[in-house]
């Protein structure tokens, strides 16, 4: 769990990060400082978040080597952040601060985010954690964290482009009141328990005893939590009259210059008529011409073609045009396609396993019926871009978006296989009664059909992908059925093969689905040298499948030895 929920705190930091760097330089009328340092910072505490899940589970009897490393690491995640503080602040001081509306939420987002990575720091000592473990002290911890380094900035966030959406100002005073009733309540809720939780009062428990000294401060909570339940009432009762009764005005109130602001306010549904050149974080400001000569269709794409919904693929390396991405029209096909893998998720979350796979073969078809509809007949002719730039539709763009789509996403999967393994090691290791398990299954089988599969993509060819196809689903039939072994729900070692068994299995599956769509597309004349992607998809899919299988039996067979 915490493999995933501890990352999941600290990236949804980011978004909040980005709009305090987006709306502190505009009130404090002055460049942002230290741009590259706050980038560099964000990016290091992405990467950080995935070692530091283990400070949840300091009080669990872990070895005290693991502990000393995690600690340090969850100290050493307090860098990066400063670093971040220390820049915006170093805007407010070089700047000249206008105390906007937005600009209380950052200021208030200052005072909660430090106080709470104050006390983050406390948690991250071992010998502190486990005597504050569990208490009121976490929660309040917790809480001042991810109000004040969320909730604040989103909701300055909110007051900074609500007015961008619906063309009106907010009602300043009720803002303001809204604000001071969040702060307040926030503070009296949660600076209390501090007090509570070095008191011992322990979290998740509905009563304590009279004895203990707690009525008055938990008292003092709950007025606070009232308190600021009122604030966030008087915050959405601010954003209904700010739609129906807040002062109009023409374009950027604030004077940000950054290039949202180019657009009309509110916003026409195609955003912007044509897509602009940017060189600055400010084009707005850098050329205060640029809105009325997008209008004008003096950017990218400024003119409509063949009725088709249109945007520019881009380099990831600078930004350069590399191609027109061709974007469905009014098509609910993607909505149907989520909606199905959303019917395959939630029942297996639920336990309902005989219903997911409803959800997969609807997701098959309708994502196969997705992709078709994006594939053209013959390779398309170079067409003009705009600002005298001639550049290729998208399927004819090596690394365009699905290509980096299925990169990415493998990358994600990697993750959670590379956790899998650990927790199969970590349970061998370090588990009493792992060598009382029963033997373990293994689909040598399966992992053969898994390894042709993936030689026989990437050998390439229309025979070789109908290969891949037959012997990937192969392989998702032989894993998906196993061997006879340990018992899932019997013990760890059980449920460990069934679920690296699964995994195999459903990768499998959808490289049969790929490898089947690709070879459908080639015998149709959708796919050539320039219009490669279904192929090249299929061989990435079903290598990374058959590798992370072979991995898998490998770890299933030491292990298998080992006991």
């Amino acid at each position: 769990f915490w493999m995933f929920g501890h990352p999941e705190v600290y990236i949804i930091f980011l978004p909040a990060a980005g709009a305090i760097s987006t709306i502190l330089p505009v009130f404090a009328r002055r460049p942002i400082v230290g741009y590259e340092w706050i980038v560099t910072s964000a990016i290091a505490l992405g990467f950080l978040s995935f070692g530091l899940w283990v400070h949840h589970m300091f009080a669990t009897g872990l070895p005290r080597l693991s502990l000393g490393l995690f600690s340090a690491a969850s100290l050493l995640v307090a860098i990066p952040t400063a670093v971040q503080v220390f820049a915006w602040l170093a805007t407010l001081a070089k700047g000249r601060p206008e105390l906007s509306l937005p600009m209380l939420y950052v200021l208030g987002f200052f005072a909660v985010f430090v106080a709470g990575g104050l006390t983050g720091v406390m948690v991250a000592v071992v010998p502190f954690d486990e005597q504050a473990h569990g208490t009121h002290f976490v929660v309040a911890h917790l809480h001042y964290v991810l109000i004040g380094g969320f909730v604040f900035p989103m909701l300055g966030a909110a007051y900074y482009w609500l007015p961008h959406a619906t063309g009106r100002m907010p009602v300043f005073g009720l803002g303001k009141a809204a604000f001071w009733l969040i702060f307040i309540g926030l503070n009296v809720t949660f600076l209390v328990m501090h007090w509570t939780g070095l008191m011992g009062m322990q979290r998740r428990a509905f009563t304590y005893p009279a004895d203990a000294g707690l009525w008055w401060p938990n008292l003092i909570s709950s007025v606070g939590g009232f308190v600021m339940t009122a604030g966030f009432a008087l915050f959405f009762l601010d954003m209904f009259l700010q739609k129906r009764h807040g002062r109009s005005f023409r374009r950027d109130p604030w004077r940000a210059g950054t290039l949202e602001w180019a657009i009309p306010t509110p916003p026409a549904s195609y955003v912007f008529a044509s897509l602009p050149h940017v060189e600055g974080r400010a084009p707005v400001a850098d050329d205060p011409a640029l809105p009325a000569r997008l209008a004008a269709g003096e950017g990218y794409l400024g003119r409509v073609r063949e009725g088709r919904m249109e945007t520019l693929t881009v380099s990831v390396r600078d930004g350069a045009p590399e191609g027109i991405l061709v974007l469905p029209n009014s098509d609910p096909t993607p909505l149907w396609c989520a909606l199905s893998l959303t019917l395959f998720f939630g029942p297996m979350l639920a336990g309902l396993y005989w219903l997911a796979p409803l959800g997969l073969i609807l997701a098959a078809v309708f994502a196969w019926r997705w992709a078709a509809s994006l594939a053209l007949p013959a390779d398309p002719e170079p067409e003009d871009a705009g600002r005298d730039t001639v550049l290729p539709l998208h399927v004819a763009v090596p690394d365009q978006p699905g290509w980096w789509g299925i990169v990415l996403l493998l990358v994600a999967d990697l993750v959670a296989f590379s956790a899998l393994a650990f927790g199969a090691v970590f349970l061998s290791l370090y588990t009493a009664d792992w060598a009382e398990a029963p033997a373990l299954g293994l689909d040598l089988l399966g992992g053969a059909a898994l390894a042709a599969a993936a030689l026989a993509a990437w050998m390439g060819g229309r025979g070789a992908l109908a290969i891949a196809a037959a012997a990937s689903l192969a392989a998702a039939l032989l894993l998906g059925i196993g061997i006879p072994g340990a018992s899932p729900s019997g013990h760890a070692t059980g449920a460990l093969a069934a679920a690296l068994r699964g995994y195999g299995a459903i990768h499998a599956l959808i490289g049969a689905i790929l490898a089947a769509f690709a070879l459908v597309q080639t015998r149709r004349g959708y796919v050539s040298a320039v219009r490669s992607l279904p192929p090249r998809a299929a061989a990435l899919w079903l290598g990374y499948a058959g590798a992370t299988g072979i991995g898998a039996l490998a770890l299933l067979h030491v292990l298998a030895r080992a006991l």
